[in-house]
């Protein structure tokens, strides 16, 4: 008859990807790179919000890591518009983890500039993860509904800024900000909650001014 046994764990089992987080966020800036991890639902619109910070970032040199389950749309859409930008398709995975981003690292040959890491389209495991950013950056959108920030809270928790994106259908649409807003701050007392349209470029010129002052920083 098998006996049960109590096992301590005594390691996490983020430990190994977060010492390699350290390792990429340490040698991004020693070359002058600043990392935004940038997380949203699916159809949040991360492709097309880096397209509009970019269309802005002048003689800041951007950089995309796209992270996708399968298909590269959004990196051929971006390497149309001149971006060096390289795909990581996970085959299943719901979130990139640091060492699939220090391979991608490797590959581009950064100079100085901004790397975009465009995460996994969920709302859940890419927050639980530190994969060598200097900042986060969530995404959520006024189609979404204005509860995200009650069934998602860690994502909201961890972001360091908070696009609210598609803000000209807020006409259209069911959304209580004030209700939105106090989920935010409940959890998150201190990130910046800017109202954007990627369809109006409304909100990006504050968006890049916010990502600028960071990376100078």
């Amino acid at each position: 008859m098998s006996e049960n046994k109590e096992i301590e764990v005594m390691q996490s089992v983020y430990d190994k990807n977060d010492e390699v987080a350290s390792k990429i966020n340490l040698s991004l800036t020693k070359r002058g790179i600043y990392a935004v991890n940038v997380m949203g639902s699916p159809g949040a619109g991360k492709t097309s919000t880096l397209i509009q910070i970019i269309k802005r970032l002048e003689s800041i040199t951007p950089y995309v890591i796209e992270g996708d389950i399968e298909s590269d749309f959004d990196t051929k859409t971006l390497l149309s518009l001149g971006v060096r930008t390289i795909q990581i398709n996970t085959g299943g995975a719901c979130h990139l983890d640091s060492p699939l981003i220090g391979k991608a690292v490797d590959d581009l040959n950064l100079e100085k500039g901004i790397l975009f890491i465009e995460n996994i389209g969920n709302l859940v495991c890419p927050a639980e993860f530190m994969i060598g950013e200097h900042a986060k950056m969530l995404i959520s959108t006024v189609t979404e509904g204005s509860d995200k920030p009650y069934k998602y809270p860690l994502a909201f928790e961890k972001a360091d800024i908070i696009i609210l994106n598609k803000c000209d259908l807020l006409p259209y649409v069911d959304f209580d900000e004030s209700f939105f807003m106090k989920g935010v701050r409940a959890l998150n007392k201190t990130a910046p909650v800017i109202k954007v349209s990627c369809k109006t470029g409304e909100g990006f010129d504050e968006v890049m001014l916010w990502i600028s002052e960071k990376a100078k920083s």
